[in-house]
């Protein structure tokens, strides 16, 4: 077995025994990038020497007795959203070439200051506006299974990096489905903690109000080992909530024996794969052979959930993204005759077909005449929306439905229909409109051999119980294990 093929807490439980070192770690993950990135794309740019540097700096504490914590030397990477000092950051756009942060974002401090050596920036929808990976502005990312398919977005690159095997432990962010669905089309695991969980702080927001930073790994356990990291207060982020964070690993075998899970009926959309639904069918059927209770419930109001979603999301882009006007960072237009001429160049040639239509449907539900029909409707639905789940979490303990209705589709299969692709993120952004913490992990593969994910939503600030739910189902089966064809 390779080093990279070791999950993130095998890694950590050899680094701890000094069967392995940081450096020896890292340098397998450089190796087998160099050796498969190039028909991945999961990596928009390297950090060799910082990985390295922070990598001896590692073992070192570990000869002396005192490393970090238990993820002291385990390499990582974070999607381009986040902000790393000293390395440029681009959130995969044209408008913020050349960027470099003078301050990292809180997640990446944390892992920094848990002895994490970070490898490098991942690929990603432009801004985190997509469901593929294909309006990046450094071009799509390839799903390892099959090079043809997209890994889903925008996360498209933390859960390609980790199919490859490029690497233990990535951070994505999730705001209508961008951890939860790329884990589904790559057969890797993802978290959208509940909004407040992990602090936003140093992530270019796309839409503020949805979203949400998350780790992104191979197994159950390592995706918690990661949360606990990340799940902090942070006096910087006005929306980190002063929540009590429990021992994510403690209650992790504690099995489903007793647990009521929730089948909302909305979530079987019509026109799913019907692999799908037999796959998330059969896990059902699993959880019932565990110990848990299935519930019918209802959710009335999912069906609004897509048109209020693609809504309030463009209407919070296109007041975040009016900031990127070639001032003060990033490209700045060459053959402007003037101020306003400035202002609209750099953002023409700046900002990709998706991102400016969503700026420009955005601007449009708030504009004069508008809002109150559009904009302050969708606010009220989405309230309904989470008032359906507030009632469903009174019968169950949590939620289980598909990740996504179809596997991962072909690159160039939709980008030219903008609606079919909005229809990927069917059952995962209603958990953003509510706030509420979702996983996605594998529960099966199509014919073809293309993965199928399971997706869990639960009560704001339990993690804990829905990634113990998650790891009831993962020790009984062995996807996690198999590796991808690349």
């Amino acid at each position: 077995m390779q080093l990279t093929d070791l999950t993130l807490l095998e890694l950590a439980s050899k680094l701890a025994s000094g069967e392995t070192t940081s450096v020896e770690a890292t340098r397998a993950c450089l190796a087998r990038i160099a050796q498969v990135d190039g028909k991945v794309k999961a990596f928009l740019r390297l950090d060799e020497h910082g990985a390295l540097s922070a990598a001896e700096a590692s073992d070192a504490r570990r000869e002396k007795g005192n490393p970090l914590g238990p993820l002291d030397g385990v390499p990582v990477a974070v999607k381009d959203i986040f902000l790393t000092e000293g390395v440029e950051t681009t959130c995969a756009s044209r408008v913020l070439e050349g960027f470099v942060p003078p301050y990292d974002a809180t997640a990446v401090r944390l892992l920094k200051e848990a002895g994490t050596p970070i490898l490098g920036k991942l690929n990603q929808d432009e801004f985190a506006m997509g469901s593929s990976n294909e309006s990046s502005a450094y071009g799509p990312c390839h799903n390892p299974w099959d090079v043809t398919r997209t890994p889903g977005g925008s996360s498209g690159g933390s859960a390609a990096a980790l199919a490859a095997r490029e690497v233990f432990g990535t951070l994505g962010t999730d705001t209508g489905g961008s951890i939860r669905q790329p884990a589904a089309f790559t057969n890797t695991v993802g978290i959208k903690p509940t909004y407040g969980r992990v602090s936003r702080y140093g992530v270019i927001a796309y839409a503020s109000s949805l979203d949400a930073p998350g780790p992104m790994a191979r197994t159950v356990g390592d995706v918690a080992a990661l949360l606990q990291v990340l799940a902090r207060h942070d006096p910087l982020d006005s929306t980190s909530a002063p929540a009590d964070v429990p021992d994510y690993l403690a209650d992790l075998e504690h099995g489903v024996a007793g647990l009521k899970l929730g089948v909302p009926r909305e979530y079987f959309v019509e026109g799913m794969d019907p692999e799908v639904e037999a796959s998330v069918r059969e896990a059902l059927k699993a959880y019932e052979r565990l110990g848990a209770t299935l519930v019918d419930v209802s959710l009335p109001h999912t069906k609004y959930a897509l048109a209020t979603y693609y809504l309030l999301a463009p209407a919070e882009a296109s007041s975040n993204l009016a900031r990127y006007d070639g001032v003060r960072y990033g490209r700045r237009a060459r053959d402007a005759k003037g101020l306003r001429d400035m202002y609209g160049l750099s953002r023409d040639q700046g900002f990709g077909p998706e991102v400016k239509r969503r700026i420009m449907l955005g601007t449009y539900a708030l504009s004069a005449g508008y809002y109150d029909a559009y904009y302050l409707r969708a606010q009220k639905v989405r309230t309904l929306i989470r008032d359906d789940f507030a009632k469903a979490f009174t019968q169950v303990d949590a939620l289980v439905t598909p990740t996504s209705p179809v596997p991962a589709f072909k690159l160039g299969e939709k980008v030219n229909d903008p609606v079919s692709m909005y229809l990927m993120d069917v059952c995962t952004l209603p958990c953003n409109l509510a706030g509420l913490p979702g996983v996605s992990l594998p529960c099966g593969f199509t014919k073809a051999g293309l993965p199928i994910g399971l997706q869990l939503m639960g009560r704001p600030f339990d993690e804990a119980k829905l990634l113990r739910i998650a790891r009831a189902f993962e020790r009984e089966h062995d996807y996690v294990r198999r590796p991808a064809p690349i």
